[in-house]
């Protein structure tokens, strides 16, 4: 009996050992006196006694780090040490985690074993804890850069509010713009745009940057070289909404323009600078480009700083000028549309799938919703409008209908997750010339058929899009590039807004479009009512996810 006892207690103690989170910050002190988050910081959790390996934790971008722990009590150490600012960091801390509660531990720049100051040479190998340093020091100078053709990345060049990038991102635009974090975009204009050399700097209001620390470039001094073969380089990598994370790699070749280095980025990411391990910019990583339409993989050579040189002369020279306006830019939501909410929406939604069309001279205009865009994906849309109720639509009406919600070219990859925001889309209509036709019936009426020969009506140039008086600025203006042969393209207008902007409150819904031909001369069209009401209904699941303030 006194066994059977014992046992018993021995459960009910064990029962209440429940586990422990602990949860770790690490900061350090910059030179400017700044608390930094250290990201990418890897620990040591040893149990004492010990009685198993250490488990080993990384901390995130925010510095943090979070373990689930018998109770007990722990050793914490770190992996490597820190090399920041010339010194190295480590740390060795003891702590208690209790049962089934939260415990802090704190490393600090006061509770860190500091060594000697290490001198860290640019081209030589890097030290240990470099990738935490470069992540402090320069994560918050690399942005995301928005041109109407391409996504991609930048890096903040001077106080005064210029931005580096490649020129293969920026394309023939004359303004782009610049997000510096999710919630916060800014207009940029192009003030250098140097093809030859695959460079562009944009300007931006200086305020907008204000904190955000210049870059270091590691231009050729003396005539030696700034970079070398076997040099080991890194790439900070900032997507929206995710993690910033330190690529690195090794440079296999050196040439008097490029570096060519096995660093893998994302696509997304071409622009970024690529650092030697003191955390100099020594090249501007770009892009391959095979069809002309879109960014396909990031170049293993990438150009080195020095070319950027007269760009950023050239750059220079605008500061006399007026900065851009230093008004924020309409950003996506950072929610997204829920996939059930969005599988449900197409379900329950009445009538045709495809996109709602717009009457225009010049233009096939569609009004796309993510729940078209969805239904698309899961071929939930059936073979004819008629099927779904849209019995007065023609078939060709279905069919365009369709047509504008597949092939999005160089912005497949913005769409392929169905962002939660109303689309428009202006495709230039094709025509047959009169001389043209008439040649046609001439030959047909001598039993020879010519097969119609058209050609692009106008070429698109922009939008406007009108909430009763009050013009909606788009989040983004985007440009969609069609290749229609080995040197033609088509340019369609994919402008994004916000989806309030279309909301029943607007007493008329117009759009306004503008061709190449004639950019001065608007073409209004007012969208119907409802359209406008059908395009709020599709997003009433995203409304109702939203979390009561």
């Amino acid at each position: 009996m006194g066994r059977i006892l014992a046992l018993f207690v021995a459960l009910a103690a064990l029962a209440g050992q429940q586990p422990g989170v602990l949860k770790i910050t690490v900061t350090i002190v910059d030179a400017d006196g700044r608390v930094r988050p250290v990201p990418r910081h890897a620990l040591l959790i040893s149990d004492n006694p010990v009685s198993a390996a250490p488990q080993r934790v990384v901390t995130s971008i925010d510095g943090a780090a979070e373990v689930r722990l018998k109770p007990g009590n722990y050793t914490v150490e770190s992996d490597e040490p820190l090399i920041f600012q010339g010194k190295a960091y480590e740390w060795v801390r003891t702590v208690d985690v209790a049962s089934g509660g939260d415990t802090t531990l704190q490393l600090t720049q006061a509770n860190a074993d500091v060594g000697t100051p290490i001198d860290i040479t640019p081209g030589a190998g890097p030290a240990a804890g470099t990738a935490s340093a470069l992540l402090i020091d320069w994560q918050d100078s690399i942005v995301t850069i928005w041109s109407p053709t391409q996504r991609g990345s930048g890096f903040v060049l001077d106080a005064r509010g210029l931005i580096a990038t490649n020129q293969r991102l920026i394309g023939r635009a004359t303004e782009a713009e610049v997000q510096l974090s999710p919630s916060k975009k800014v207009t940029a204009q192009v003030v250098a745009n140097d093809a030859d050399k695959d460079v562009a700097i944009l300007r931006v209001d200086p305020a907008a940057i204000a904190g955000m620390r210049p870059m270091k470039l590691a231009y050729t001094r003396d005539g030696g070289v700034g970079v070398k073969d076997t040099d080991k380089l890194f790439a900070i990598e900032a997507p929206l909404g995710d993690r910033r994370s330190l690529a690195s790699g090794i440079v296999s070749k050196v040439t008097p323009r490029t570096v060519v280095t096995n660093v893998n980025l994302d696509e997304r990411s071409a622009g970024t600078p690529l650092l030697n391990a003191g955390g100099e910019v020594v090249a501007i990583t770009t892009v391959t480009i095979d069809d002309g339409r879109a960014i396909h993989d990031v170049a293993p050579a990438a150009v080195r700083i020095d070319e950027a040189r007269g760009a950023i002369a050239e750059a220079e020279k605008s500061m006399p000028s007026a900065a851009p306006a230093a008004a924020l830019r309409p950003v996506e939501p950072e929610r997204p549309f829920d996939d059930d909410a969005l599988r449900e929406a197409a379900k329950r939604r009445a009538g045709s799938l495809g996109a709602y069309q717009v009457s225009a001279a010049d233009f096939d205009v569609s009004v796309i919703t993510p729940v078209m865009l969805y239904a698309t994906r899961h071929r939930e849309e059936r073979a004819t409008g008629r099927e779904r109720g849209r019995d007065a639509a023609s078939p060709e009406d279905v069919l365009r209908a369709m047509r504008a919600l597949q092939d999005f070219a160089n912005w497949d990859d913005y769409v392929v997750d169905f962002p939660p925001v109303v689309m428009i889309r202006a495709t230039p209509k094709l025509v047959e010339g009169f001389w043209t036709t008439l040649a046609r019936g001439a030959a047909q009426s001598q039993g020879v058929s010519i097969p119609a020969m058209k050609h692009l009506k106008a070429g698109f140039s922009r939008m406007r899009l009108f909430c009763g008086d009050a013009e909606v600025m788009p989040v983004h203006p985007f440009l969609i590039e069609q290749r229609v042969g080995e040197r033609e393209v088509v340019r369609e207008g994919l402008y994004v807004f916000d989806a309030a902007s279309m909301g029943p409150d607007c007493k008329t819904v117009k759009v306004t479009l503008y061709s190449e031909k004639a950019p001065d001369k608007g073409d209004p069209r007012t969208i119907d009512a409802k359209i406008v009401q059908q395009v709020w209904d599709d997003f009433a699941p995203y409304r109702a996810g939203q979390t009561p303030k």
